[in-house]
């Protein structure tokens, strides 16, 4: 009897292992954006660029052809990429301490420029690699490795709320902030991920998708409990949305 198959990994990943920590959601992450590039047949005609992070190894696990760029430039090296080889699609894959701090130089003068290419920006809200440092997105009271007595708005400001920021630019496109905390909100952030490429894929300009995820490590939490913090505490401080949609209609 030939059993039905109800689940196939997608061939947008290569079947190396993951190096990421247990309950991490950059594989949930990944396998949505490889799944998108597969299910739009576009594996072939896509480039994307890795950060510097916890996804500085992503050059390996993404099944097209992919380059690397210095902390913080992967949109610059994006912008280059795309405008020598127009027709392919290109993508950065960055976390909130490569895009929203080091780097948000380059990420905010793609979208003013709007470049035509996709940012899939992964919050979660502190330094992963690193060690646990305070991030431009970390919340206040939330304590990390140089913030142990919690983060305070009159001494390290307030958290960077990068989508409300980037929708304001002209040449941005589509702006979206999705969660990977469940089932529910996976599916809505595929959708949004896939939007984000069609953007693209029209010409539109400047597209991104910030993917709010968790960091058990670094936060203290089991992987469980780094779901409900996410829900609990990150969505009511970077509510969930389409900030900006020039093509309008459904998302």
């Amino acid at each position: 009897m030939t059993m039905k198959t109800v689940f196939k990994k997608t061939s947008g990943l290569t079947d190396k292992p993951t190096h990421y920590c247990p309950g991490c959601t950059h594989g949930i992450i990944h396998r949505m954006v490889a799944e998108v590039l597969e299910e739009m047949d576009i594996l072939e005609d896509t480039i994307g660029v890795a950060s510097i992070g916890c996804s500085v190894l992503s050059y390996e696990y993404f099944n097209c052809d992919m380059t690397q760029a210095a902390h913080g430039r992967a949109p610059a090296v994006a912008t280059g990429v795309k405008r020598v080889l127009p027709n392919r699609f290109v993508f950065t894959y960055q976390g909130d301490g490569d895009l929203a701090s080091i780097g948000i130089s380059e990420v905010i003068h793609a979208a003013a420029r709007g470049e035509n290419i996709t940012v899939i920006f992964v919050n979660n809200a502190i330094y992963g690699m690193t060690g646990g440092q305070m991030a431009p997105t970390t919340l206040i009271g939330q304590k990390t490795a140089t913030t142990p007595f919690g983060r305070d708005a009159s001494l390290q400001g307030s958290p960077i709320k990068v989508c409300e920021m980037i929708a304001t630019l002209d040449g941005a496109a589509y702006i979206e902030r999705v969660s990977s905390h469940d089932v529910p909100h996976i599916q809505k952030a595929k959708k949004a991920i896939r939007k984000a490429f069609e953007t693209q894929k029209k010409g539109l300009g400047f597209s991104m998708v910030e993917v709010l995820s968790t960091c058990p490590t670094n936060w203290g939490l089991d992987p469980a409990e780094s779901l409900e913090w996410v829900k609990d505490s990150m969505v009511p401080v970077y509510p969930l949305g389409v900030y900006k949609n020039k093509e309008g209609g459904e998302n």
